[in-house]
């Protein structure tokens, strides 16, 4: 049994989890219009590696401050089903099973907040994920993070903390992203896999003869 590592966003999904949040939080009345441009210069700067973020996330959550656990729970249920399902991709449910079936055990590794990555992993079928934590208090998101954020470097760390909890290695492991922030992790596992890589990517992936695969 190996390992099959799956970053969420934009490899698994046809999207950024963390900006459609955005948009449902508009439909609520939660941000305004100015929100949404600053989170789209914010999904800007990820796409280019320039990304802080600590910063992304201080602002991100701040609309969930003070409200509840069962609350934002409450909200994400449906709007998993009626937003992120549609775009969930075929093919990446199609490799998950064939992971599966080859008895490799499933892990999500994203550099979204827990409240969303959890989920639609539950809805992709995927129990086991990591995801940047957030800190509560007496059952209220504070609008803080918690511990090491899974992003870029983060994730190796994080993933090695879990390997180290799990009893597991990577022997054998595979890892798909399409994400150049993901490089520091695609470079630490045996089967690297380039999910409609963004440029960087793609150059790097053809260089080293990574296997590049286009979902639909």
């Amino acid at each position: 049994m190996a390992l099959a590592i799956f970053d969420l966003d934009e490899t698994l999904i046809h999207g950024d989890c963390s900006a459609l949040w955005c948009v449902q939080m508009a439909r609520l009345d939660w941000v305004d219009e100015t929100f949404l441009r600053r989170d789209a210069q914010m999904q800007e700067a990820y796409g280019k590696g320039h990304l802080r973020m600590e910063e992304y996330m201080a602002f991100s959550l701040e609309p969930i401050a003070g409200r509840t656990l069962e609350e934002i729970e409450h909200l994400v249920q449906p709007w998993v089903e009626e937003v992120i399902e549609p775009i969930i991709f075929g093919d990446a449910c199609r490799c998950i099973a064939e992971h599966r079936r080859a008895g490799d055990r499933v892990l999500i590794i994203s550099a979204s907040g827990a409240h969303l990555v959890g989920p639609i992993a539950q809805r992709l079928g995927v129990e086991e994920y990591l995801a940047i934590d957030l800190e509560t208090a007496n059952g209220v998101y504070t609008g803080n993070t918690r511990g090491e954020l899974s992003y870029r470097e983060g994730k190796v760390t994080r993933l090695l903390a879990w390997l180290d909890q799990e009893q597991e290695n990577l022997e054998g492991a595979s890892f798909y992203s399409d994400s150049r922030n993901d490089l520091p992790l695609l470079l630490r596992v045996d089967h690297p896999r380039a999910v409609n890589p963004d440029a960087v990517l793609r150059e790097h992936a053809q260089t080293n003869g990574w296997p590049i695969l286009d979902w639909a």
